[in-house]
């Protein structure tokens, strides 16, 4: 299914509806998390601040996320040259972009009440900073390069290097002393977190996969209508 839809006629016929239906869900599913969100009794330790994760904690996870995808389909692109992979990839960069800078903004004012400080040279916060670069060289890179094939090879390899940092992310809370909480959701030994801030959580979280889904459909589709009207005589 996957190389079917790498074909564009495919994947556009497929994507017309799937986009605004995930579009849809996701503003469902906002709208049920932020309820819940809201509803939540407050933390018996951060008080009403820990309401900040319900934005935070999905930012960061679709943060690591689209790098994810982003390595995903510059590696498909880079060896099988596949049709729409430099384009899902060149699609990706700038909503994983904007995320990770939700993340991190949302961290700093979750930090100013725990922590007293708006910013430290944390593992965590600091290899999030640099997924943030990452995304950032990724598209200056893509930019900078008028030849579309070699701009996106260039920017494929970049994106490569750069996927050696999501370990470092996710693992940097174990490997080092840092302020930032160890992981709470995503644990051998399951769930830390009270059921009553876990399932709003979990729920913003889907939204936030939604969000990105939709919207990654609706960028991918954009640049292959640009490419088209590009190759259409004038």
């Amino acid at each position: 299914m996957i190389s079917a839809l790498a074909y564009p006629a495919r994947f556009m016929a497929v994507s017309r509806p799937l986009a605004p239906a995930l579009g849809l869900l996701s503003l469902g599913l906002f709208g049920a998390g932020l309820w819940l969100s809201f509803t939540a009794p407050a933390d018996y330790q951060q008080g009403d601040s820990v309401r900040i994760m319900f934005v935070h904690v999905p930012a960061a996870w679709i943060g690591l996320f689209a790098y994810a995808v982003l390595g995903a389909a510059s590696f498909t692109g880079l060896v099988w040259r596949h049709a729409l992979a430099d384009t899902a990839a060149k699609a990706a960069a700038p909503l994983g972009a904007g995320f990770t800078l939700l993340a991190l903004v949302t961290g700093s004012l979750w930090g100013r009440p725990m922590w007293g400080t708006w910013w430290v040279w944390d593992a965590r916060l600091t290899s999030v900073l640099v997924l943030f670069l990452l995304y950032l060289g990724y598209m200056a890179l893509h930019a900078a390069i008028e030849d579309e094939a070699k701009a996106a090879r260039a920017a494929a390899i970049l994106a490569l290097v750069g996927l050696i940092n999501l370990p470092i992310v996710k693992f940097s809370v174990d490997w080092w002393n840092t302020l930032h909480q160890p992981a709470s959701v995503f644990r051998a030994d399951g769930p830390t977190v009270h059921p009553s801030l876990l399932t709003p959580l979990l729920v913003m979280g889907l939204a936030y996969l939604t969000a990105f889904l939709a919207l990654w459909l609706l960028r991918i589709r954009a640049e292959v209508w640009r490419r088209q009207a590009q190759r259409e005589p004038a």
